[in-house]
C-alpha cells in the first residue's frame, strides 16, 4: 500500500489503499487499518491539510494537497552516495571518450551532430562541443553545431527537453524540418520506416551546413557528421538507421562504450536527462503496416501525455502507447511501475487499467483514432518492431 504523509493537527501518518492516487486539487482516500510509520517512498511524499475530521476505517476523508519543499529533504533512505572509486573510474571514463572524440572531429570542418535531446546524442553533443572548444589551434575556421530534425515524429515534450539540453550544454541548436513524412516507405510502415527516416536526417544536416555556405553565413568547408550510437545500439537488428548512418560515414563518439557507461558518463557530466527513459520518435509506437501518418504521430504523443498525468510518471519512466493493427492502444508502461504499485492482492496491470478509464482514457483514445480498444501491459523495447 503506497504511505502518503497527511499533515494534519495531530501530524500523522496513515496508510493509503493502493488505488489511491493524488488527482486535481482534492480526492477522496479509504482508511485501511491503524495509523503506523513505515519508510516512505520519495515520490509519494506529499504534504496534506485535512478538510474534515477522520472517519472510521473504509470511510471516505476529504483532503487538499501541496507538494512539500521539505518532501525532498525528508527521506528515511537517501540515495547511496557515489564512492570515491566510482567518481573516478568515471573521470577515467571522460577523459578516455574526450580523447577518441578530439581524434574525430576537425577544427576546420562543420562539425554537426544529430540531436534529439535523448542522453546518448546528448553525450555525444557535449564531448565534440568540449573538445573543438579545448582545441589548441588557434587557427581553427571550422565550428560545431547540434542540428534537431523537427517533424510530426517529434514529441513536443521532447523538443522542449531537447531545446533545454542543448542551452545546459552550451551548444548552438538548429531546428531543421525533415521530409520523411512525404516518402511512400516511410509512410507505408513496412519495415523499412527507420533507414529512410534516418537517411532524410542526415540528408536535412547537410544541407544546413550547405544552405549556411551560399548564403555567407559560413564559408564553404567538409561537413562532418555525429550521431550518438552506442555499442549496445550496433547489436540491435531493428536499428536499420545504423545502414543511413554508415552511408552518410557520420562518426559516433561513443561507438565503443555500453547504455550504462552513456549514462555514468552524462551524470559526471552534469547532463540533466543522464537519467531520463529513452524516447524514440513516435513512429516507433505504430505496429508494422500501420500507417506512418501525422495522425496517427500525433495520437500515440498525446495518448501518452495523458497516461503520464493520470499514472503520475516522470521521466525516468519508460511508457510507449502503441498503435497495433485495428488501432488498438496498448499502453505499456515500466516494470519499475508496477513493482512500486504491486503491495496489494489485485493486480496492478489490472489496477492500471482500471484507474486510466475510470479518468476517461480509453473515451480520450477513441477522439484520437484508436478504434480498436485499449490494453496495458509491460514496457519493451521494440516490441513492434519487429
Amino acid at each position: 500500500m503506497s504511505l502518503l504523509k497527511v499533515c494534519n493537527t495531530y501530524k500523522s501518518y496513515i496508510s493509503l489503499t493502493n488505488r489511491t492516487r493524488i488527482r486535481g486539487t482534492q480526492f477522496s482516500a479509504f482508511f485501511c487499518g491503524a495509523i503506523h510509520i513505515d519508510t516512505l517512498h520519495p515520490r509519494n511524499c506529499v504534504q496534506f491539510s485535512t478538510l474534515g475530521k477522520e472517519k472510521s476505517s473504509s470511510q471516505t476523508v476529504q483532503v487538499t494537497f501541496t507538494k512539500s519543499d521539505a518532501a525532498k529533504e525528508e527521506t528515511l533512505a537517501p540515495p547511496p552516495r557515489r564512492t570515491s572509486s566510482l567518481l573516478s573510474d568515471e573521470t577515467k571514463l571522460v577523459d578516455s571518450l574526450l580523447q577518441h572524440t578530439a581524434s574525430l572531429i576537425d577544427k576546420n570542418a562543420s562539425n554537426i551532430i544529430a540531436f534529439s535531446g535523448g542522453v546518448d546524442s546528448s553525450l555525444a553533443a557535449a564531448l565534440v562541443h568540449r573538445s573543438f572548444q579545448s582545441s589548441s589551434s588557434t587557427l581553427k575556421t571550422g565550428h560545431v553545431k547540434a542540428v534537431l530534425g523537427v517533424s510530426a515524429s517529434l514529441p513536443d515534450r521532447q523538443l522542449s527537453l531537447a531545446r533545454n539540453v542543448a542551452a545546459s550544454i552550451g551548444i548552438d541548436l538548429e531546428e531543421a524540418a525533415t521530409t520523411e513524412g512525404m516518402d511512400t516507405t516511410y509512410v507505408e510502415n513496412n519495415g523499412q520506416a527507420c533507414l529512410v527516416c534516418k537517411s532524410h536526417l542526415y540528408a536535412a544536416l547537410e544541407a544546413v551546413t550547405k544552405r549556411a555556405a551560399v548564403v555567407g553565413e559560413t564559408s564553404k568547408k567538409e561537413v562532418i557528421l555525429f550521431n550518438g550510437t552506442n555499442a549496445d545500439d550496433t547489436n540491435d537488428p531493428t536499428r536499420l538507421g545504423l545502414i543511413a548512418a554508415d552511408n552518410f560515414s557520420v562518426r559516433s563518439p561513443l561507438i565503443n562504450i555500453s547504455k550504462d557507461e552513456v549514462r555514468r558518463a552524462a551524470r559526471h557530466l552534469s547532463l540533466p536527462n543522464w537519467d531520463y527513459a529513452a524516447s524514440p520518435c513516435l513512429r516507433s509506437r505504430l505496429a508494422l503496416g500501420v500507417e506512418a501518418t501525422t495522425k496517427h504521430l500525433q495520437a500515440v504523443s498525446l495518448a501518452e501525455d495523458r497516461v503520464r498525468d493520470v499514472l503520475c510518471l516522470d521521466e525516468t519512466m519508460n511508457l510507449r502507447v502503441r498503435m497495433l493493427a485495428g488501432k488498438k492502444a496498448m499502453v505499456e508502461v515500466d516494470q519499475k511501475w508496477f513493482e512500486i504499485e504491486d503491495s496489494g492482492p489485485t493486480d496492478p496491470i489490472i489496477d492500471a487499467e482500471i484507474l486510466l478509464k475510470s479518468h476517461g482514457f480509453d473515451e480520450y483514445c477513441k477522439t484520437l483514432g484508436f478504434e480498436g480498444g485499449m490494453g496495458v501491459r509491460p514496457f519493451k523495447s521494440g516490441a513492434v518492431s519487429r
